[in-house]
């Protein structure tokens, strides 16, 4: 049989355990062209909120009662389609079960080069938005000061590995010491600030002595409104995702910054990663070299077990992970 993890409710707020099911179908009968994939990783992200609301959105919401949509990784043990045979590995368009079906469209060969989990995170869609939201959206310049909120993320901790390698000074954001640690001694921030014990605006006026000239905004909210705050003239402001607003019931009301904005003459962009699908060879070649070279660090944390697919994406939203979040499947 084929476990799958369904949405049976639209969660209000925080999600629950409640809104979720596990059901079990027979295992897919594969057609020509099609392969059978036995699931070895999921991935979860916290974009897979916003779907789980039956709103407009630049992606299609859940469907109730139908498994969950996401990227994984898994290993080919049947095919119909002469690109794939019985053993490969592959990166694929999945949901959240056991067996999915793949075709040439949905599913990518992965290699022994690197290990297989780098093609969901630093390899994969996480380290793209990285790239292209701070290369592209960001325009940075060398010597500039940069602030990454949600900086031990999986996202976040990628900006910050490019930034240094192109000469900023990078101050992240985050919420323990535990990570400020990881950011400082392995990934070579020069500054952290922990969220939850500190003074955001005092810590980061004494981290950021020449001001801000870039803002990787992954979690919106508070911490956003206090990071505007101290932008420079010229600044630009990349808006990656809002994770700290995405179970408000409520539309949340801060600060207006468009005054800001204007008085500093500073620009805000929001981005999607497939806005950039036409430059993905670029993204995906220059960052192998650079994980091949050693010059950043691949980092994931995976979580063991099938039936823990719903408290992994629920920790999401209690800072439960550094880097990349997968569950194995088995």
């Amino acid at each position: 049989m084929n476990k799958s993890i369904t949405l049976v409710k639209r969660p209000v707020g925080m999600p629950t355990l409640n809104d979720f099911l596990i059901v079990e179908n027979k295992i897919p009968t594969i057609r020509d062209g099609e392969i059978l994939i036995k699931t070895t990783y999921l991935s979860v992200d916290p974009f897979m909120r916003g779907k789980m609301r039956d709103r407009e959105s630049y992606t299609p919401p859940y469907q109730l009662n139908k498994p969950i949509d996401c990227s994984g990784i898994g290993e080919v043990i049947e095919s119909k389609n002469s690109n794939f045979q019985v053993g490969d590995v592959v990166s694929a368009v999945m949901s959240w079960s056991e067996y999915n079906v793949g075709t040439d469209l949905t599913v990518r060969k992965l290699n022994h080069e690197l290990p297989y989990t780098t093609a969901q995170g630093i390899l994969g869609m996480t380290g793209r938005t990285a790239y292209f939201g701070l290369l592209y959206k960001g325009q940075p310049k060398e010597g500039e000061t940069i602030v990454i909120s949600g900086a031990a993320g999986a996202v976040g901790s990628v900006v910050g590995q490019i930034a240094k390698l192109k000469g900023f000074r990078v101050v992240g954001i985050c919420g323990s010491d535990e990570k400020g640690q990881y950011l400082i001694n392995e990934l070579g921030f020069d500054a952290v600030v922990n969220y939850k014990t500190e003074n955001i605006r005092k810590a980061l006026k004494h981290h950021c002595p020449n001001g801000i000239d870039i803002y990787f905004d992954n979690v919106g909210g508070d911490i956003t409104d206090q990071v505007v705050s101290l932008i420079n003239f010229g600044a630009r402001i990349v808006i990656c995702g809002a994770i700290s607003e995405y179970n408000s019931a409520e539309v949340s009301v801060g600060p207006r910054l468009f005054p800001t904005l204007l008085n500093k003459s500073a620009s805000a962009h929001g981005f999607i990663v497939n806005d950039f699908d036409q430059l993905r060879s670029e993204a995906d070649n220059q960052l192998r070299e650079w994980v091949l070279q050693g010059k950043i660090k691949s980092k994931e944390t995976i979580i063991e077990g099938f039936e823990n697919t719903v408290p992994a994406f629920l920790s999401l939203f209690e800072g439960g992970n550094v880097g990349k979040l997968l569950v194995k499947v088995n």
